[in-house]
C-alpha cells in the first residue's frame, strides 16, 4: 500500500464516520483552513489592548463585546462598544492603560482603580440603556407629584 492509497482510505473512512450535515467544511479541498479568525481582527494588531480587555472583562469578553473601533491614533484611543449598546474607551498610556468608563478615567496600572472600573462596567452591563430609560420616567412622576400637591393645598 503506497501513501496515496493511505491517504484515500483514510478520506473515505473520515467521511463514512463524519457526516456533517451543518458543516461548511469541504474535507475534499486542498487548501489550509486558518484557526486565527478572530471576531475582533484589531486585537491581533494591538496585543495589550487585547490584555486589557482581558483584566477588565475576563478572558470570555466576546459575548459582552459588539465592537473595537479605532478612535485616535494619538493618544491610541479605542472605543467599545457592548452589546447593550453601552460604551466606554481605552486609551494607551506608555506603560499601561486608562478606561474612560462614564465620563470617569481609571488608571489600570492601580489595582484599586482597575477593580473600580471592572465593578463600573459590570453596572453597565447589568443596567444598560434601561438606567437611562428609567431616569427621565422618575423625574417626571416626581415633577408631577409636586405640582399635584401645591394644587392641593388651599391657601388661608
Amino acid at each position: 500500500m503506497t501513501r496515496d492509497e493511505l491517504k484515500e482510505k483514510i478520506k473515505v473512512l473520515v467521511k463514512q464516520v463524519y457526516k456533517p450535515e451543518d458543516s461548511k467544511i469541504d474535507l475534499d479541498s486542498t487548501e489550509s483552513i486558518s484557526l486565527d479568525s478572530a471576531k475582533f481582527p484589531i486585537l491581533l494588531q494591538y496585543p495589550s489592548l487585547k490584555d486589557a480587555i482581558e483584566q477588565l472583562l475576563t478572558h470570555q469578553y466576546e459575548p459582552f463585546v459588539m465592537d473595537i473601533q479605532w478612535v485616535a491614533p494619538k493618544p491610541i484611543t479605542f472605543r467599545i462598544v457592548l452589546t447593550n449598546g453601552e460604551i466606554f474607551y481605552l486609551i494607551s498610556t506608555p506603560k499601561s492603560w486608562i478606561a474612560q468608563i462614564e465620563g470617569k478615567k481609571y488608571y489600570l496600572l492601580n489595582l484599586g482603580e482597575e477593580e473600580a472600573a471592572c465593578q463600573s462596567i459590570s453596572r453597565m452591563l447589568y443596567y444598560g440603556n434601561q438606567a437611562a430609560e428609567t431616569a427621565p420616567a422618575e423625574e417626571e412622576t416626581t415633577s408631577t407629584e409636586t405640582t399635584t400637591s401645591t394644587e392641593e393645598t388651599p391657601a388661608e
